[in-house]
This record gives C-alpha cells, structure tokens and sequence, in this order.
C-alpha cells in the first residue's frame, strides 16, 4: 500500500512539474512578444 501511494504521488509531483515548465515557457514567450510589440511601436 504504501510503495501505491509513493508510486501515485511522485507520478502526480512529475505532472506538476512538466505542466509548470509549460507554463512557464508559455509566459516567457508572451512577454518577449510583448517586448517586440514596443520595439517595432518605437521604431
């Protein structure tokens, strides 16, 4: 029972993780989006 749970929680921490990273890169990618926007506006 408990090999179970350690098994289904380390499965639930590595979704998290690989969902975070795409959060992440999604953000980063909206804010250089963004930093482009102002350069061609300055431009």
């Amino acid at each position: 029972m408990k090999r179970t749970m350690a098994i289904v929680m380390l499965s639930l921490f590595s979704l998290s993780l690989l969902s975070g990273c795409n959060t992440m890169r999604g953000a980063g990618e909206d804010i250089e989006k963004g930093g482009e926007a102002i350069q061609r506006s300055a431009d």
